[in-house]
C-alpha cells in the first residue's frame, strides 16, 4: 500500500521488502513450544523420542525482546537464524477451539446487543477503541511524535465519550481513521487485510476485524524485533544461559555428569587412533583439548537418541543435531547410490547434464522419512535398484549405448540393496568422507578459507554445505556457553592420561 511521502517512515515500513519474500516468515504450527521442549530436556526427565518444537506466543516473545528472561526462547532466537512466530491455531473441533468460539460470540453478541438500543449505548464499544489506540501506540517509534499526537487526538476517549453521550457519536469517522493509520504502520503483507476492512460497514464485523489484522500487526512487530535485536542478543544470551545453568550445577553437582562420559568417550577414541599410528617405541603425543571437543561434537552426530541421554550442556539442541544427523544419514545413502551406480555403469553417463539431479531427485523422494520406525530400508532400496536399472537403461538407450546386461542389472541391484549396511566399503568410505568434511569445518570456523569438498561427495554439496553451516553455528555458540565447563572436565581428563603416559617411556 502507497504511504504518504511526508510521512515518517516507521520500522516495519523499511523491512517491507525483506519480510514480503522473505520465506522465514513461516513456522509450522504443529511444532511443540519452546518451554514445552526445554522441560523435556531436564536432566532427570530425558523424553524417549525427540519432538519438534511450537511456536511460542507473542506476548512471551516481546518479554523476551524487553528483558532477555527466559533461556529458552533467548537461546531460540540466537541460534535459529530461522525463528519466527505466528498465531496459535487450536486443534479443529478440540474442546479449546470450541471454549474459545463460545467466549468470543458471547462477546461479540453483548456488543451488538448495546449497540442495537435506543439510544446506543457505547461502554463495550469505548473500551475497544482504548485498547485499539494502545495497540497503534505500542508499533510507534519514539520519534514518530505527528503520529502520535494524531491518534491521542482522533481517539481522544473524553472526547469520544461525550460524543457517545450526546448522540453525536460517529463510528465510521473513527473506523476510518483506525483503518487509515493501520494501513500506514502495516507491513506490506498485511495490505490485502487492510483493503479488506474499507468493505466492512457493519459495527460489530469490522471491530472483529480490525482485532484480527492488529493480532497479525502484534506478530509482525514481534518477528521484526527478533531480526532487529539478535545481533545484539548473543552476548547477553551467553552469559544469561551460563548463569542459569550454573544456578542449576550449584543446587544439582551431578548435572556433569553426562558431559564428563561424553568428552571420556572421545579422549579414549583419539586416544586409540594415536596409538594405533604410532609406533612402539614412540611416546604417544598429548591430546589437544580443542581437538577432543570438536571430536565429541562429531559424536553428537552418530548419537542414540533412543538409549543415551544426551549431554547436559546440549540438551537444548538435541533436537537440531537429531534432524542434522537424520540428513546425514539420508545423505550418505544417496551418495553412496550415486558413486555405485556411476562406478557400475562407467563413462557412458559420467558426462551426461541432468542425469545425476535426476537419480539424485529420485533417491530423495523414495527415501523420505527413512527415520521413521514405519519406514521399510530394505523395501525402499528394492524399489530404488528397480528404479535406477531403469532410469540406467533408458538412458543408455536414449544416447546411442547399449542397455546393461542382465548380469551387470543384477550386480548393480545388489549392490544398490546393500548400500545402507555399514559392512559396505562404499557407504563406509562414503561416512567417513563426510565426517571429515564436518571436522574441517569446525577446524576451521575461524578462519576465511572453506575447506575442500572430499571426492565422492559432489552430487551432495550444496546439502552437506548448508548443514554444515548450520552445525558450525550451533557447535560454536555452544563452546561459547559452556567452553569454561569443557575445559574444567578436559583438564581433569587429560590429567588422568598425561600421568599415564608418564610411565610409557619407561616401560620401553
Amino acid at each position: 500500500m502507497p504511504l504518504d511521502p511526508e510521512k515518517p517512515r516507521t520500522s516495519q515500513e523499511e523491512t517491507k521488502e525483506s519480510e514480503t519474500h522473505s520465506p522465514e516468515n513461516r513456522v509450522d504450527p504443529s511444532e511443540e513450544t519452546v518451554h514445552e521442549r526445554v522441560r523435556q530436556s531436564l536432566p532427570g526427565n530425558m523424553p524417549q523420542s525427540a519432538t519438534l518444537p511450537q511456536s511460542v506466543t507473542v506476548e512471551g516473545l516481546m518479554e523476551t525482546a524487553k528483558g532477555v528472561t527466559n533461556m529458552a526462547i533467548a537461546h531460540e532466537i540466537v541460534v535459529n537464524g530461522n525463528f519466527q512466530i505466528k498465531q496459535t491455531e487450536l486443534p479443529k473441533g478440540s474442546l479449546e477451539e470450541r471454549v474459545r468460539d463460545i467466549v468470543h460470540r458471547a462477546f461479540w453478541d453483548c456488543l451488538e446487543a448495546q449497540l442495537s438500543e435506543d439510544p446506543p449505548a457505547y461502554d463495550h464499544a469505548l473500551i475497544l477503541v482504548g485498547e485499539i489506540k494502545e495497540v497503534l501506540l505500542s508499533f510507534l517509534l519514539p520519534g514518530h511524535t505527528r503520529l502520535r499526537n494524531q491518534i491521542n487526538e482522533v481517539l481522544d476517549l473524553n472526547l469520544i465519550k461525550q460524543e457517545a453521550e450526546n448522540e453525536a457519536l460517529d463510528i465510521s469517522k473513527l473506523a476510518d481513521f483506525i483503518i487509515g493509520m493501520m494501513g500506514t504502520l502495516c507491513a506490506p503483507v498485511r495490505d490485502e487485510e487492510i483493503k479488506k476492512l474499507h468493505h466492512i460497514k457493519e459495527t460489530v464485523p469490522l471491530f472483529r476485524a480490525l482485532f484480527s489484522v492488529l493480532d497479525l500487526m502484534k506478530m509482525d512487530m514481534a518477528n521484526f524485533t527478533i531480526s532487529s535485536i539478535r545481533p545484539h542478543l548473543m552476548q547477553q544470551s551467553v552469559e544469561y544461559e551460563r548463569k542459569k545453568f550454573q544456578d542449576f550445577f550449584e543446587k544439582q553437582p551431578n548435572s556433569l555428569d553426562f558431559v564428563t562420559e561424553w568428552l571420556q568417550e572421545a579422549v579414549d577414541d583419539l586416544r586409540r587412533v594415536r596409538c594405533e599410528d604410532s609406533s612402539s617405541s614412540v611416546a604417544v603425543p598429548a591430546l589437544c583439548p580443542l581437538h577432543v571437543q570438536n571430536h565429541a561434537y562429531l559424536k553428537l552426530l552418530k548419537w542414540d537418541h533412543s538409549h543415551r541421554p544426551f549431554p547436559e550442556t546440549v540438551l537444548m539442541d538435541q533436537i537440531r543435531f537429531q534432524e542434522m544427523q537424520e540428513e546425514l544419514v539420508q545423505l550418505t545413502l544417496i551418495a553412496t547410490v550415486l558413486l555405485v551406480t556411476y562406478s557400475s555403469v562407467g563413462a557412458a553417463v559420467s558426462g551426461l547434464s541432468g542425469f545425476m539431479d535426476k537419480m539424485k531427485t529420485i533417491l530423495k523422494v523414495l527415501l523420505t522419512g527413512m527415520h521413521l520406525p514405519s519406514f521399510s530400508l530394505m523395501e525402499a532400496l528394492s524399489i530404488i535398484s528397480e528404479k535406477i536399472c531403469a532410469e540406467v537403461n533408458d538412458c543408455l538407450t536414449q544416447h546411442g549405448f547399449s542397455p546393461l546386461t542382465t548380469e551387470k542389472a543384477t550386480a548393480l541391484k545388489g549392490q544398490i540393496q546393500s548400500a545402507a549396511s555399514m559392512e559396505n566399503h562404499i557407504h563406509r568410505l562414503i561416512d567417513l568422507r563426510i565426517q571429515t568434511f564436518l571436522e574441517s569445518h569446525l577446524a576451521s570456523s575461524n578462519e576465511k578459507s572453506v575447506p575442500a569438498l572430499p571426492g565422492g561427495l559432489g552430487p551432495i554439496q550444496k546439502e552437506l554445505e548448508e548443514i554444515a553451516v548450520k552445525y558450525v553455528r550451533l557447535v560454536n555458540y555452544n563452546k561459547m556457553v559452556f567452553s569454561p565447563y569443557y575445559d574444567g572436565v578436559l583438564g581433569d581428563i587429560l590429567k588422568k592420561e598425561e600421568s599415564h603416559l608418564t610411565v610409557q617411556p619407561d616401560k620401553v
